[in-house]
């Protein structure tokens, strides 16, 4: 991730949509390279099959897993692997579910803070989310999936202060649904974030495909004329 990457979620409300592989049929030639979903609910065989479709149109995959128990969280990472995805995003931290995305060449992205319900919300200190970032990142994670806006304290300071904070790459997850929340993207200055729910209510524009491109160009320039606050 050389600059701040859109990573595309075919999800609504935390959960992958059941036409996700016709989604990404239809939009596969837009301009984002990162493209993935949560663990829930489409059947194993089925996200394995859209992994490797993805793959081969030449997209970045990637995995966030939801959950809160090493057991679940480790599921997702053994799934991840099947999968062959780029990078596994979420999850509560394990040292486990750390050393099998190191043994696979997984990129690791746990959640930092303290997470909870679905779809999730995110409680602590940034103090005790550095620190925990600090503390994954010497055993050799990737970087860190922050769910910025779904903090119940002030989320720009939160994501402000962590990213200035942490010397990794860190995602700024879920309900990014507006200009306004690009904008704040562009000056906070993340690795990557993502978009799923948004896309689905046409915050961008009226289709997904030209939404995509519409948040990628944006990225990059100005906001498109006649697009929503």
């Amino acid at each position: 991730m050389d600059e701040t990457s859109l990573i595309v979620m075919l999800t609504h409300n935390d959960r992958t949509v059941e036409n996700a592989r016709d989604v990404f049929q239809q939009c596969r030639g837009s301009k984002a390279e990162y493209w993935g979903f949560k663990d829930k609910p489409l059947p194993p065989p089925q996200m394995k099959s859209l992994y490797k479709y993805m793959k081969e149109c030449g997209k970045k995959t990637v995995l966030e897993v939801v959950a809160y128990t090493e057991k679940e969280c480790m599921r997702g990472a053994e799934m991840a692997a099947e999968f062959g995805c780029d990078i596994l995003m979420g999850t509560v931290f394990s040292d486990s579910v750390n050393e099998l995305c190191k043994g696979c060449g997984i990129r690791y992205m746990p959640f930092v803070g303290e997470v909870s319900q679905r779809p999730s919300i995110l409680r602590g200190s940034l103090e005790s989310m550095a620190a925990q970032a600090r503390e994954y990142l010497a055993k050799g994670v990737y970087g860190i999936d922050l769910l910025g806006y779904r903090y119940v304290g002030d989320p720009e300071e939160l994501m402000e202060g962590f990213v200035s904070r942490v010397g990794a790459p860190v995602c700024i997850a879920g309900s990014i649904n507006s200009y306004g929340r690009l904008d704040e993207i562009k000056r906070i200055s993340p690795a990557a974030f993502t978009i799923g729910s948004a896309f689905f209510e046409n915050c961008f524009g009226t289709d997904i495909c030209s939404q995509i491109n519409n948040v990628c160009d944006y990225m990059k320039t100005e906001r498109p004329e006649g697009a929503k606050c």
